[in-house]
Parts: C-alpha cells; sequence; structure tokens
C-alpha cells in the first residue's frame, strides 16, 4: 500500500486539486456547481479558512488555500466537502447509481496538495488556476470562464482582464505550467 505523506503547516498556504472519479464532468451541471459552493462555504463556516484563488472546471477543481495560524487540517475540511457534495447530488439523474454513490463513486478517493513556498510559488500557482480553462480549451480566454476566482483578481487589480487573453488577436505568451501540471495529477 502506498505511503501518502502531507505537508501540514498550521497558518500554511496550499494548492489542491480533487477530481471527479473517472474524470465525470458532473460540474458541466451548473446545479452541482451551485452544490458544491454551497459544501465549500458550509465547512467555511464551520472550520474557517481563506480562499485565494479556485477554478471549477467539468471534472476537477484546484484550489489555493490559507490555513488559520493555529490550524493544519485541510484533509478533513477536503473531506467533509467531498462527503457534503456528494450527499447533496441525492437521486439526481447526473450522479452514479445508488451502488456506486459512495466516495468513489463520485470523487477520486485522494486529492493532490503543494505546499506554496514563497510569493513566486504563490503567483505561479494563481496564474495555473486561472489558464486552466483555457489549457483544456473551455474558455478562449481566462475571463470568459464563469467559475473562477480570475474576476475576483481583476477586481482587486490582481489582473489585468486582457491577461491570458487572445481576445482581437492578441498573442498569448504563458508560463509554462508543465511542471505543475505533472506535479497535480492532471
Amino acid at each position: 500500500m502506498p505511503d501518502y505523506r502531507r505537508v501540514f503547516r498550521p497558518g500554511g498556504t496550499f494548492f489542491f486539486t480533487l477530481v471527479m472519479h473517472d474524470r465525470r464532468p458532473l460540474f458541466a451541471d451548473r446545479s452541482n456547481v451551485a452544490r458544491f459552493r454551497l459544501a465549500v462555504q458550509n465547512e467555511r463556516e464551520q472550520l474557517p479558512f481563506t480562499i485565494e484563488a479556485a477554478v471549477i472546471l467539468p471534472d476537477h477543481v484546484h484550489f489555493v488555500w490559507t490555513m488559520p495560524p493555529d490550524d493544519s487540517d485541510y484533509s478533513s475540511r477536503i473531506g467533509r466537502i467531498k462527503a457534503a457534495f456528494t450527499k447533496s447530488l441525492g437521486h439526481h439523474e447526473s450522479i452514479p447509481t445508488r451502488a456506486q454513490r459512495g466516495y468513489s463513486g463520485v470523487w477520486q478517493p485522494r486529492f493532490w496538495e503543494h505546499l506554496i513556498r514563497d510569493r513566486d510559488d504563490f503567483n505561479n500557482h494563481l496564474d495555473y488556476i486561472h489558464y486552466n480553462p483555457v489549457k483544456y480549451g473551455y474558455a478562449a480566454c481566462p475571463h470568459q470562464w464563469a467559475h473562477s476566482s480570475f474576476h475576483k483578481w481583476v477586481r482587486g487589480n490582481g489582473y489585468e482582464r486582457t491577461w491570458g487573453c487572445s481576445c482581437d488577436g492578441r498573442v498569448v505568451r504563458m508560463p509554462d505550467f508543465s511542471e505543475i501540471a505533472a506535479q497535480a495529477g492532471e
């Protein structure tokens, strides 16, 4: 059996990837996106953490979270979010049969995590998250993807609206994300 070792740092900032079982595109259904967001919101009310960035794609999710100064238990939070989302699906057509409905029927059993080391690492992961919908062909530009924190970062002056944008014939020269993608299980 593999030995999974996680890094726990109270107050740390982490990048996460959560993937649907068999890469099923459950988040292609907007009502499932709403269910997932509610599960995350409810968990944050129970055990706070800060969502620095996020993107919800049809078959996976990326986050950057900062944990409270005295807390490093992101694993339990992710487990409860996955469980709450799975439970919220109830008897909707877009979910596996009752026999498949366990964790493994909706989510891959594990998730990928990376401790953000410094400001450059943070910025690289932010860029990776916000460019992901373009990478997978779901949008031509980051601003075209609704289920992303990109819009919040633009409002907060963290990005120009045209960052990563090929609208109006712009040529986009994005950083090489291959190292992050390989580590994140993509």
